[in-house]
């Protein structure tokens, strides 16, 4: 996501801070989040401490290489890090840009994967910035209220109406809320999933099916008296 002016960053700022390591948070915020939340917040991360820390140094170091190597980066593409896995969204003029960040990227020591989001447009405006940034406040609060989910295992991140997951599920059923929770928020186009099952969860990922329009949610969602608004597109990790 594009950064957004102060004003409207601040006013999006206690929404969107408590999960996770991306989108337009720095890395100084997030030490910070940490120290204040303690050890709790921590602790009830998969990643924990030492992952936590590594993935900041990752997204700082990938930050500064794409800064390096062209300034439009910095207000172009945004980073998110999960677990060494680089999550790279947002919006580059030509297709050099947007194959040199991927590759600048999966260059930087600690990477483990890139998810190449990047697309080939004209940048977002200013009011498609604060409804991206209105989204991804939208789902981290419904996140966080849901006691069936461990929000501080995921990080979203909202392009252009399309929300980007990444983090780590307990199992899939976990897996599956999330991923409905955030494709009933209004103005969500599509919800792009990069979770991981932890280790020794039933290793099988699938896509969540859409439900037809008209038709009845599943008992399980979260929302049962309506249709979803977006589908979900499940990348293979």
């Amino acid at each position: 996501m594009a950064r957004l002016p102060t004003g409207i960053a601040a006013a999006l700022a206690l929404a969107t801070l408590p999960l996770g390591l991306g989108g337009c948070v720095g890395v100084a915020v997030v030490g910070g989040m940490a120290a204040a939340g303690g050890a709790g917040y921590l602790a009830g991360q998969e990643r924990g401490v030492n992952g936590l820390a590594d993935d900041v140094q990752i997204k700082t170091d990938v930050e500064a290489a794409l800064m390096k190597a062209d300034p439009r980066f910095q207000q172009s593409v945004t980073t998110t890090v999960y677990e060494g896995r680089v999550l790279l969204t947002g919006h580059v003029p030509t297709p050099q840009m947007k194959f040199a960040a991927a590759r600048i990227a999966g260059q930087m020591r600690g990477v483990r994967a890139v998810y190449d989001e990047v697309v080939i447009a004209p940048p977002e405006t200013v009011w498609d910035n604060a409804k991206d940034a209105w989204i991804t406040a939208e789902i981290r609060s419904k996140l966080m209220l849901d006691p069936t989910v461990r929000s501080v295992n995921y990080v979203i991140d909202t392009e252009n109406g399309s929300v980007y997951v990444i983090g780590s599920a307990r199992d899939q059923s976990e897996l599956n809320r999330v991923t409905q929770i955030a494709r009933y928020v209004p103005g969500v186009l599509r919800v792009v999933s990069y979770i991981d099952l932890r280790p020794g969860a039933p290793a099988a990922v699938a896509a969540v099916p859409a439900v037809p329009a008209g038709a009845v949610a599943a008992p399980s969602s979260p929302y049962p008296d309506a249709a979803p608004e977006a589908p979900i597109a499940v990348r293979r990790l």
